[in-house]
């Protein structure tokens, strides 16, 4: 939902840095890598230790930025085939990070109790969401249906996984992250159902 409205604004504010990007003849593939690869250090050194603010901001910073490779291939190349399978394949690993270190944290930085626990059980169920939405669209897709909506795009589900997990930081209760995986793991459950319900009404068509 919110990845909708945010596709307008990074095209507007991105632009003038994908045409500077352009003529030093940086590709958007060198932008997708660098951010991943930006975005998995700073999850894996930063949240597990505990510096889950200071870890939240830069995230934002590099995701954000990140998402000057699609204003800069619709600049340059136009987007490729292998350009859009790389961006999706590598947002992955990203996500995993950043859901993978927040169970971490839980496990080796909560003290034992029924809130750590709930924290755990969520980490992993968001874990295997943010695998499970984007291969529901990815196998939807193969199939000749398009099937790229639900309740919990890839955007809303760092949002609220990460704010949690910051407001947590910042002073409030365990359970205010407890609370925000859960959100993430149901709503990718249900996203996941969503697109498995459409692409079962549209399969025999062939298109949306």
């Amino acid at each position: 939902m919110l990845g909708n409205h945010g596709r307008s604004i990074t095209k507007a504010v991105f632009t003038p840095l994908a045409r500077v990007l352009a003529r030093m003849g940086v590709t958007p593939n060198m932008v997708t890598v660098a951010g991943t690869v930006a975005s998995v250090a700073v999850a894996v050194v930063c949240i597990p230790r505990g510096w889950i603010w200071q870890g939240g901001i830069a995230l934002a910073v590099v995701m954000f930025g990140d998402s000057v490779d699609g204003t800069l291939a619709r600049m340059t190349t136009g987007g490729t085939r292998f350009g859009a399978f790389l961006d999706s394949t590598l947002d992955r690993l990203a996500d995993g990070a950043v859901f993978g270190s927040l169970t971490a944290f839980a496990i080796f930085r909560m003290a034992a109790s029924p809130v750590r626990t709930w924290v755990i059980i969520a980490g992993i169920c968001s874990i295997i969401g943010a695998a499970a939405v984007p291969y529901a669209r990815a196998r939807a897709e193969s199939v000749g249906v398009v099937a790229k909506f639900g309740i919990a795009e890839r955007t809303d589900r760092l949002i609220v996984g990460m704010g949690s997990a910051i407001i947590m930081s910042l002073g409030a209760p365990e359970w205010v992250l407890a609370v925000g995986l859960t959100w993430v793991a149901f709503a990718s459950f249900v996203t996941v159902c969503q697109r498995i319900w459409f692409t079962a009404r549209h399969i025999d068509e062939g298109t949306q």
